[in-house]
């Protein structure tokens, strides 16, 4: 075949101009699913000999050809070209140049439609596998974290004002419970991409006689998508899949939030290792936390792509349709950004260093115990708005007195309510507060070591 003639030039009476070649080939990113490709064609080929579609001389072809190719992608010594559009037909050009006609029937009983689902799915499947394995590490290394740190108090926030106080390690807990329900979620996104469409052909299926459930056996693939129209147009499970990678980044976008707060010196919850984070250029103090603010910028980029692919089959009607040649960039650099984001990430939390006293210090700040004055009226039969309206009144007297409920004599407090006794002191310290939560899901150190237990167990699960 002449490099510039084109396998469906046929029809045509003049070639495509330059520009349109350039603006409709995608071979300069649709090349990454060579490896993929070249699987799909091998068991398709197989198909066709155990069919009887193709003679077996032709497959041994095949399979010669297709392994020469598959060492000249991986040792950087093949020839993309331009001019053949994309991946599939710079591989089937290159093939038949290397066994000749055999070469040529490879492609009968499918078409690109259905060769690129496939493809598609291929590689997500294993990018899936890849990134529920690295939320595994992360979790892992939050887990690390948070064993040593249960005892450790820091104030718990609402609309970023100090609310309760909460074992640092049932803080890290919390974005464990989220990267679970990421992982779970998957899991199950992996169900839907792990569906074979070829076979569908171009929409309609093929006239020959082919047996798509042993292309799905070989492939792996838990069955084949039932409806040909549906088979070759469907990219449900790329946008499916980028909602699940969005919600991850939104979850590790939160985290970074936070060690960008607690980093700084005003705070000085933490330090981060000194590998993940930058200088200025001129102020030489500076100690930039710049993958957390990486992370937070990056996760509008995944936000952007999960609506380019809902954008992009918003009115697209049946079957395949060019515009779905746009799934793969934004499909690909999603991948991308999270495997490197969640692997940097686990690795940047085995380096944070916790600053315990300073956690200990802003819990003592902004009556993070008066809550548990409040409870411990109602225990004494007081209802509990009464109790939130004593507790309010003694909060503002301390705010006057210009110290903690904690360090109010017992007198004072008493101006508020009779039924305070001096048992109130061991409900106001922090450690008292904490031990209160002893429920499951609370901050109670002994919750919170059952919860790390728990997680642990479903690591171990997993693997």
């Amino acid at each position: 075949m002449d490099n510039n003639k084109k396998t469906w030039s046929g029809r045509f009476s003049e070639p495509v101009s330059a520009l349109v070649e350039r603006y409709t080939a995608s071979i300069h990113f649709d090349y990454r699913l060579a490896e993929e490709d070249i699987r799909g064609s091998l068991a398709h080929a197989r198909m066709l000999a155990a069919r009887g579609i193709i003679t077996q001389e032709d497959l041994a072809a095949i399979e010669r050809g297709l392994g020469q190719i598959r060492e000249e992608i991986r040792e950087g010594r093949f020839d993309w070209s331009q001019q053949l559009e994309d991946v599939h037909l710079n591989i089937e050009k290159r093939l038949t140049d290397i066994v000749g006609d055999a070469g040529k029937r490879l492609h009968t009983g499918r078409s690109r439609n259905d060769q690129v689902a496939t493809d598609i799915r291929l590689y997500l499947r294993a990018a899936i596998d890849e990134i529920g394995d690295l939320v595994g590490a992360l979790q892992q290394a939050l887990v690390d974290l948070a064993e040593q740190h249960v005892e450790t108090v820091m104030p718990g926030f609402t609309h970023l004002q100090v609310a309760q106080p909460v074992s640092f390690a049932h803080h890290l807990m919390a974005y464990f419970e989220m990267l679970k329900r990421d992982a779970g979620r998957l899991s199950d996104c992996r169900k839907r991409v792990n569906q074979l469409p070829l076979g569908a052909a171009a929409l309609a299926g093929t006239s020959y006689p082919i047996d798509r459930e042993m292309v799905a056996r070989e492939l792996a693939f838990d069955g084949v998508c039932e409806n040909s129209l549906d088979a070759v147009s469907d990219r449900d499970f790329a946008i499916e899949f980028c909602a699940c990678a969005a919600l991850i980044m939104t979850h590790l976008s939160r985290l970074s939030e936070e060690l960008i707060v607690w980093m700084n010196p005003a705070v000085g919850f933490i330090t981060l290792a000194d590998r993940f984070c930058t200088g200025s250029s001129i102020m030489p103090q500076k100690k930039n936390p710049d993958v957390p603010e990486l992370v937070r910028g990056k996760t509008g980029r995944i936000n952007g792509h999960l609506v380019a692919l809902l954008t992009l089959m918003k009115a697209q009607p049946l079957a395949y349709n060019k515009d779905n040649q746009e799934d793969k960039e934004p499909l690909f650099d999603t991948v991308g950004t999270l495997i490197d984001t969640l692997r940097i990430y686990a690795d940047m939390m085995t380096g944070v260093r916790v600053n315990a006293a300073a956690m200990r210090k802003a819990a003592l700040q902004g009556f993070s115990t008066a809550t548990d004055l409040a409870d411990y009226l109602v225990k004494k039969g007081i209802p509990f708005r009464d109790a939130h309206e004593i507790v309010a009144r003694s909060v503002q007297y301390a705010e006057q007195k210009g110290c903690d409920l904690a360090d109010l004599e017992l007198s004072e407090l008493q101006r508020f309510s009779e039924h305070i006794e001096h048992d109130i002191f061991s409900v106001l310290t922090l450690e008292g507060s904490l031990e209160s939560r002893n429920h499951i899901g609370g901050t109670a150190p002994q919750q919170v070591r059952k919860a790390i237990a728990r997680a642990k167990d479903w690591l171990s699960a997993e693997r």
